[in-house]
This record gives C-alpha cells, structure tokens and sequence, in this order.
C-alpha cells in the first residue's frame, strides 16, 4: 500500500488491516487470546453535593490486550493511525501494562511494532522496534509473564485455572477480571498472595 494511502486509513483501518493480521500470523488465537477496545477502568466518579456521576470520558480501554488464557493477559498493545510514529502510543500502553500487571507494552502504526520489555534478558534491550512480521509468539510472552510475576512452572496449573467463566462465552466485566492489585512477587506471609 502506498504510504501517502495509509496515513488516510483510520486507526480502527490500521487495526484491521495491519495489527490483528501481525498479531494472527504470530500465532495468536484471533477468538481465544486476542480482545479489543478492552475497558481497563471505566473513569472516576465525580460527586457534586447529592449528586454523583461517572466521567466517562477519562474511561481508559486498552485497544488489544493479549491473552495466554482467557482471564489471563500477558501484554497490551496500543494502536495509533499512520500519521503518528511506530512509537507514539508506547507511553500509553505502559500506563495499561501497569493497570493489567503484565511485563509487554507494544504500540504499533501499522509500519512496525514499538516494544518495551519489563523483563529483558542480560544483553537485550528494554525498548526496541521490529517489523510486522516478527510480532513475538504467545509462548514467548508467556514465559516473560511467569518470570515477570514470579510463577514457577509447577505452580502455572493454578495460575491459569479459571477465574470467571460464563456458559455464553461473553468475556467478564473489568471488575469481574483476576484481581490485579496483587504484588508481582508476592510475600509468602502476606494474606492476600496468590499461591504459586
């Protein structure tokens, strides 16, 4: 496509055309880990002597939040139309990173991909940029996620046992997700730690 073409696509376009088929032939399953426009908080409550309402408009919604399992995110990825850089939404999907507790923020134009890594390796970079085409596959963020959160590979059963399921497969509500307060490596003597 020419590029003069795709800095008139929308952001929802370049989401279309270019991220969710990126994020497909890494191996992601389009129906079971890949979820859009996903509701993150849905913005404060405003009170005014009796009255009280919710600011809708500093709702924030992640626009792809990648899955391991259902319930289980492991990386957000933020899109932005043509007419920004490949890195302009990086900053915003680390903010949704630290909402979700997951160690990949990605941001992507639909030139390439923005990453940032919680976890990098001895040697690797934390911030990089990397076609299309070479999106990381869900084991891999997988393993970034468990070494993130402290999970050992005995103990991933029980991370990965259901937390809410719905016979209508509908997808739970924001407060009806996996409790994402916890601490990412919890103490042993804290009440409130998950147990792997």
């Amino acid at each position: 496509m020419d590029s003069k073409d795709k800095k008139a696509l929308s952001e929802t376009d370049i989401c279309d055309l270019f991220i969710t088929p990126a994020l497909r032939d890494a191996g992601w399953d389009a129906l079971r880990q890949i979820r859009r426009e996903v509701t993150l908080t849905p913005g404060p409550i405003v009170v005014r002597g009796n009255v009280s309402s919710r600011n809708k408009k500093k709702k924030k919604f992640a626009d792809y939040v990648l899955y391991w399992e259902p319930g289980v995110p492991v990386a957000v990825v933020e899109a932005k139309d043509n007419t920004h850089t490949v890195s302009h939404g990086l900053q915003q999907a680390l903010g949704y990173a630290e909402i979700l507790h997951v160690p990949s923020a990605f941001s992507s134009n639909g030139d390439a991909f923005a990453a940032h890594n919680k976890v990098p390796a001895p040697n690797e970079d934390i911030e990089t940029e990397f076609a299309l085409d070479a999106f990381l596959p869900p084991d891999q963020l997988w393993q970034r996620y468990k070494q993130y959160r402290g999970i050992a590979d005995q103990s991933e059963s029980l991370v990965i046992q259901p937390y809410y399921e719905d016979s209508n497969s509908k997808q739970p509500r924001y407060y009806q997700s996996k409790p994402s307060t916890a601490p990412s490596k919890p103490s042993p003597t804290s009440k409130n730690a998950y147990c792997w």
